[in-house]
């Protein structure tokens, strides 16, 4: 399970956010997409629960204002959390409203003006908590520790709901448990489409644009690194692609295309050849059969599967060597133990010394 914690200033654009569909996508797009995803674009929101509030985007966002302006010290009174299951897992509604009330008092906000809402597009289960920061007595709740308090949540409620237990982010974890080896699903997926995107495309633009499509940003300076749809950065080297591997890959792929396009050239050239003096010959025997066109179409048939089979043959040895091309560079996920038990001689040592 996978926990966020923002603040903000504007009730309406975080409740307008969490209530509406996705503007990127057309109404066409989503009904295409619900049927090819099995997944439901269009009215994805579902309001699980309201506390203290009722009615449209805008009449929450003026009742939450409302009690908002009972401080004038708070600046940032919206608070905006969500919990999202690990692919595969699902929870029934009931089980659902109870997790949002038990993320609302896990965060002080238990007795104020919030809603909960389920969305539904997106493979992984996942919900969305927006409260008032500010109570009814005029006072906010702190912002101090909150990544820390979901991040303890969410191993609660993993264990509560018989969820999938992971670890906790690296700066919660003790010095040994940061050398486990973590299985990151964001990146896993990025060096995924990276990969996939690499065999398709041959210069930067097109790796660029076909990047975007996939929903990611790219940044590129002295490295390279690319921003998903949540906003995550991830560099390039963190996957096995840094921007020297693929830029190396890209001139590769087109000098391997270079080399494909001669020897289609060098296929083709004896076979137009043959292909003008059989046709040539052929013409002769118009005269001579009355199924001169039936014959030249069945010759023309045959040359055109003759030409297809050798450019097959050439694209599929190319794919190879595309496929072992792009295979990213290996990336190390822990500290060598050997390293980890010669730094703790070292310590031994240094306290042997000052005793």
């Amino acid at each position: 399970m996978i926990g966020t914690v923002t603040t903000g200033s504007s009730f309406y654009h975080c409740i307008s956010y969490c209530l509406e569909d996705k503007q990127k996508l057309t109404a066409d797009e989503k009904i295409e997409n619900e049927l090819t995803e099995d997944l439901q674009h269009k009215n994805r929101a579902e309001v699980l629960a309201y506390n203290y509030c009722f009615g449209n985007k805008q009449e929450l966002a003026d009742q939450f204002h409302e009690v908002a302006r009972l401080s004038k010290r708070v600046q940032q009174p919206v608070l905006h959390l969500s919990l999202r299951l690990a692919p595969g897992e699902k929870l029934d509604r009931e089980q659902l409203v109870a997790m949002g009330k038990t993320l609302a008092d896990t965060f002080g906000v238990g007795d104020h003006q919030y809603l909960t809402i389920l969305h539904k597009d997106t493979r992984e289960q996942h919900i969305h908590l927006v409260a008032n920061r500010v109570g009814y007595d005029g006072k906010a709740v702190s912002t101090s520790n909150n990544y820390f308090e979901m991040d303890q949540l969410c191993r609660r409620l993993e264990k509560e709901y018989h969820l999938r237990e992971v670890l906790s982010a690296r700066r919660f974890l003790s010095q040994e448990q940061r050398q486990i080896p973590r299985h990151d699903i964001r990146k896993e997926q990025l060096r995924h489409d990276l990969q996939e995107t690499l065999q398709k495309v041959s210069d930067y633009e097109a790796l660029q644009k076909q990047m975007q499509q996939l929903g990611y940003k790219i940044i590129r300076g002295r490295g390279i690194c690319f921003l998903d749809d949540k906003k995550v950065k991830i560099k390039g080297s963190e996957v096995g692609f840094s921007l020297a591997t693929i830029e190396k890959i890209l001139a590769l792929k087109q000098q391997l295309q270079e080399k494909q396009l001669q020897k289609i050239a060098a296929a083709l050239q004896p076979k137009q050849q043959r292909q003008a003096m059989d046709l040539s010959a052929t013409r002769q025997k118009i005269e001579q059969s009355t199924h001169s066109s039936a014959n030249i179409k069945d010759w023309e048939n045959a040359a055109e599967k003759e030409i297809n089979r050798s450019i097959g043959q050439l694209q599929k040895t190319l794919n190879h060597l595309l496929y072992d091309l792009t295979k990213p560079e290996p990336v190390q996920e822990s500290i060598n133990p050997e390293l980890l038990k010669e730094s703790e001689r070292l310590k031994k040592k240094q306290r042997h010394l000052h005793m």
